[in-house]
Order: structure tokens, then sequence, then C-alpha cells
């Protein structure tokens, strides 16, 4: 029996030993994806155009990063706010950790290369080294073009210094370990001549990150043969807010949009001052629409081409589900 004993004693220490150490190897070791590219990025004007497009109408770097008014639909970015960051995911939106949206504007980028800027958008990891969470949809924006990247970089280069500081940035365990294996080598692209129409759509869609706030998913995985289908739940000020499905589907997807329909979607929330105020019980979307309405007639016209081309998916999306104040306190 004592024999017994001592075998399972010495059986326990050798399995602690060895979460120990791959922990050890995951936190200390990883991310592993290289050393930021040593480049400069000259700040043409065609550049800072370009960076200014993408990032306020493409990839929505500067939604994600400035305040957002949650009293009106869409929360349209609060004024003076631009990408000084300030947004929280934590347990009231349910996010397992608590993250603020950090500040990109030249008060905090000033010490950042451009290869560390240019790592952190396509790699998802930071000047110090950690990792990023892909709540930042990095995964994405490692397919964009090198001279997209650059002039997203350039844009923001340029931006008026905001002066603000966040609270560290943490997540739940395991995660806060997991987090560490995540980040991976880019896979950039090229930009497809926008004559060819589906290759095209295929980058924006991809630049926007559609499918990644389109689909369902289980721990993080999207749920293959969902994907583009909706879902996705999200929440706000205590409501849930489900993600539309944008597959061809002709009942419960867009397949019976017409092109004119879809661009006039976009174009209802051209102008952010007109946006409608919401009650703590009405519908609201997390839907950036107000950047989204920037991008050119042809960009909408190119991803409603590739997204024509997409698997319809029968999966009808409750959009918003109120949690009434009174059930709540009850």
């Amino acid at each position: 029996m004592k024999k017994l004993k001592k075998v399972l004693l010495y059986a326990v220490i050798f399995v602690v030993l060895a979460v120990i150490s791959v922990i050890s190897y995951v936190t200390l070791a990883l991310p592993d994806v290289g050393k930021p590219e040593n480049i400069t990025v000259a700040l043409t004007p065609q550049r800072v155009a370009r960076g200014e497009y993408l990032a306020n109408h493409v990839t929505l770097c500067v939604d994600c990063h400035s305040k957002r008014d949650w009293t009106k639909l869409a929360a349209p970015v609060v004024e003076g706010s631009m990408g000084g960051g300030g947004e929280v995911f934590d347990a009231s939106v349910g996010f397992p950790g608590s993250v603020n949206v950090p500040n990109i504007t030249p008060y905090k980028l000033k010490d950042w290369t451009d290869g560390e800027i240019f790592r952190a958008i396509t790699c998802g990891v930071r000047k110090n080294g950690e990792a990023i969470f892909p709540l930042m949809p990095w995964p994405y924006y490692s397919k964009l073009s090198r001279e997209d990247v650059y002039s997203i970089i350039a844009y923001l280069r340029t931006l008026k210094p905001i002066v603000a500081e966040y609270p560290k940035s943490t997540l739940d365990f395991p995660l806060n370990i997991l987090v560490h294996t995540m980040p991976q080598k880019a896979a950039l692209s090229e930009i497809p001549p926008s004559t060819d129409t589906l290759k095209y759509g295929e980058y924006l869609t991809n630049a926007t990150a559609c499918k990644e706030c389109h689909s369902q998913d289980d721990k993080g995985k999207l749920i293959a043969g969902l994907e583009f289908a909706g879902g996705h739940e999200y929440q706000v000020s205590g409501h849930i807010v489900r993600s539309a499905n944008i597959t061809p589907d002709k009942t419960t997807g867009i397949g019976n949009w017409t092109q004119a329909e879809f661009l006039a979607r976009f174009r209802a929330f051209s102008n952010p001052a007109k946006a409608a105020g919401v009650g703590k019980d009405d519908f609201q979307t997390i839907m950036p629409w107000y950047g989204y309405a920037g991008m050119s007639d042809g960009d909408l016209k190119a991803i409603y081409a590739y997204l024509r081309t997409l698997k319809p998916v029968k999966n009808k999306v409750e959009k918003f589900q109120a949690k009434l104040t009174a059930s709540l306190e009850k």
C-alpha cells in the first residue's frame, strides 16, 4: 500500500510539473511570430488618403479605437474621441475578462516603430511582445496587401494626439494562457483589380471582417456550415443583439435584396449627426453602420457581388432580444 501511495504521489508530481512546464513555455516563449520588420513607411498624400478611407470605412480601426455613443442607434463615434480608445469589453457585455481598447493616436504610438505597428496589425503582437486577443480582427488584417497596411500606418501617424491612458487589459483563465498561442505570421495578399469584381469583393469582405461578426462560434472557433449566416450574440445595455444572416438565402438572408437595396441600407446611415436616439429597452445594433456608410459605391457593389456567391444558409435570426428592465429587477 505504501508503495502504491508513493507511485501515485510521484505521478501527481510529474503531472503538476508537466503542466507547469507547458504553461511556462506557452507564456514565456510564445507568441513567436518573429521580430518587427525594419521598415519606414513614407507618409505620402496617396497613402494617407488611402489609409483614412480604410481605417474609417473598411477595416474600421478608428471606429473600434474611439468611444461610441450607445444612446444613439448604431452608436456613432463620439466627436473628439477618434483613435483615442476607451471602449471597455468586460463581463457586462459577456466578455471573459476586461479589455480596454487602447489609444492608437500618436500620443501612444509615437514610440512604436512602423515595423511594430505592422506586426500588431497583421500578426497580433504588441510592441512589448505580448499577444493581442483577436477581439481586434488581426487574423483578417493579416491577409491585407502590404501597401494597404502601410497606408493604415501612414494615416494613424496623422491622427490628432489624444492624451488618454487605460488600465492594462486582463483575460480570464484559461484564456489568459491560450491567448499566447493565437498570434500567427502574416499571410499577406495583393489587392485584386477592381475589374475582377468577385475577387475584389472577396478581398474587401475579408478586410471588413464580415465573416467574424456574421458567424456563430463555439469557444472562439467559427461553426462550420454557419459562416456568414448570422446569429453571433452580443450583449448591449443588458440586451441580446445578434448579427444578421448575410448569405443569399431567400427567406432568412439577403437573397431577395437587389444591389440598389443593399447600397441604400448603408447610405441610410451616411450622416451620424442624424442618428436616432434609443431608449434603454429600444432596438439597438452593434453594426458600425456609420463607418461602413462611407464606402464607395464600387466597393459596396463588389462586396454585394461576392456575398451573392456564398452558399445560402437557412438561419432565421432574432436580431434583438430585449431584457426589459422590469424583468431584470425581479
